[in-house]
């Protein structure tokens, strides 16, 4: 409805796929599924439950009457509960053993951590993506020279390819956090109201192996090895400030990465993808504004800032339970993804289709390189018989004086035409040719990028098959 508000993480940035994943049909469909899972495990360990319970459960999981449940939450005010009583009137012979034992969070806090899972894979697998990409662009331009910056100033030359493995390194060390985020996820499992797990005691006469094997046959249904050990009724939220530091991470990879591209086609040596029929300003026609970094760096910043929001609820939380964490929790683990996953759809999109505007790259070198090379040219007049004090002090006026006309009357760098004229130098065209060659400055970078990405990169992305990966639609690229 166009009267309505509607987000525009999920209407104009995010994937299908990943606004699925915090889709409420799947969220609720997990639902059933630990409500499954738990029924199952109880019957196993002993408790009276039929196969035809279970069955009846397993034949609904997926046909959700959710307006009978939106209904009862209008009139009960609690969304677990609608879905219990939903669910029921779908089950009748289940009834009376969904939910058995349990509390609200164990499908509330089991369902999203699955979740999470469930996204933090996609985020990685489109991260995997981009470094692919990046590594091709990276090993095509390794010996393309270019200026480097420090301080946006310049400095010696690197290469295009070179700089690009800066780009990769940073994504690499985010795979690393990814990793270890999704090892630090375990379910919550089934512990109760307070974390005692007292009512799956008294279910199970007080066996407590049965509590700690109920903890495990579900752990193993849902796809996972252990529940956390110890809780409150929630699982500790600081597991949120886990993931979402990590989404940051890469938000801010792709936002160093989208401000060089800015910066790059600001010089018109490198620039992101325009289509032919793109508009770029609707003012002056003749721009190509880095829209698509520009919206990378704009979602960045949500994302970084988003993920503060979990540490502060975090260190929010009172004893076993307070309920403060659920409004915001819906909405910034939620948004967090989707911008994240928003911007890695962009990233992906424009390191498969950069364009290095290479004569341009090379002017720009061609014209500092001049001063640069003056290093050697000095210790090669030398060796042909020059005084060092003497040539020091030509190549300083000589140098003062191109940085003038170049700066106050625009001219072109004429610094080393001055030297070759200066017989004081004693070196001929030819020398001085092969002294300006770019390739004598650029050290190991081009060997660096290749060792770089074969030996460390490669294994890597040939972990996963992103070749295989479903061709998303990206939105509004």
């Amino acid at each position: 409805m166009k009267n309505l508000y509607e987000s525009p993480l999920s209407q104009r940035y995010a994937s299908q796929e990943m606004s699925h994943i915090f889709s409420s049909d799947n969220k609720f469909r997990l639902w059933r599924k630990l409500w499954i899972a738990l029924a199952e495990s109880e019957k196993e360990l002993g408790l009276n439950i039929s196969d035809e319970q279970i069955s009846e459960m397993k034949a609904n999981c997926n046909n959700i009457n959710y307006d009978v449940a939106e209904k009862k939450e209008r009139e009960i005010r609690h969304d677990v509960m609608s879905h219990v009583y939903a669910f029921g009137l779908q089950c009748p012979k289940a009834a009376p053993i969904i939910h058995l034992g349990a509390t609200s969070c164990y499908v509330g806090d089991n369902a999203d951590i699955i979740i999470m899972r469930q996204a933090l894979e996609t985020i990685k697998c489109k991260v995997i993506k981009t470094i692919s990409l990046l590594c091709e662009f990276a090993l095509k331009y390794k010996t393309l020279a270019t200026l480097s910056f420090t301080h946006f100033q310049a400095a010696q030359p690197t290469t295009v390819g070179k700089r690009a493995t800066l780009w990769i390194q940073d994504l690499m060390m985010d795979v690393e956090s990814l990793d270890y985020a999704l090892c630090s996820l375990k379910l919550l499992g089934c512990k109760g109201t307070t974390g005692t797990q007292a009512s799956f005691l008294a279910l199970f006469n007080g066996e407590h192996q049965k509590v700690k094997d109920l903890e495990l046959k579900i752990a193993k249904k849902m796809g996972f090895e252990k529940c956390f050990e110890v809780s409150g009724q929630t699982y500790s939220r600081k597991l949120d400030s886990t993931v979402l530091h990590s989404l940051s991470l890469v938000a801010q990879s792709a936002a160093k990465f989208s401000n060089d591209i800015r910066l790059l086609q600001h010089l018109k040596e490198v620039e992101e993808p325009f289509e032919s029929k793109q508009i770029g300003s609707s003012a002056m026609p003749y721009k190509r504004n880095p829209m698509r970094c520009e919206r990378m760096a704009a979602l960045a910043r949500f994302v970084i800032t988003q993920s503060l929001n979990a540490p502060l609820t975090a260190s929010a939380q009172w004893f076993e339970r307070t309920l403060d964490d659920s409004a915001n929790r819906r909405l910034s683990i939620s948004e967090t993804f989707l911008a994240l996953d928003g911007i890695l759809n962009t990233y992906i999109n424009v390191a498969g289709g950069l364009i290095v505007n290479e004569k341009i790259t090379k002017k720009h070198l061609d014209n500092e390189l001049q001063f640069m090379a003056t290093e050697t040219i000095l210790m090669e007049a030398v060796k042909s018989g020059g005084n060092r004090q003497e040539l020091h002090e030509k190549i300083r006026q000589y140098s003062m004086e191109e940085s003038f006309h170049i700066k106050k009357e625009g001219k072109e760098n004429h610094l080393l035409e001055n030297i070759l004229n200066d017989s004081a130098f004693n070196l001929s065209a030819e020398q001085i040719k092969k002294i300006k060659n770019p390739q004598n400055y650029i050290g190991r970078a081009a060997e660096q990028t290749t060792e770089y990405i074969e030996n460390i990169v490669k294994p890597v992305i040939e972990k996963y098959d992103i070749n295989n990966e479903s061709s998303e639609t990206f939105v509004n690229i």
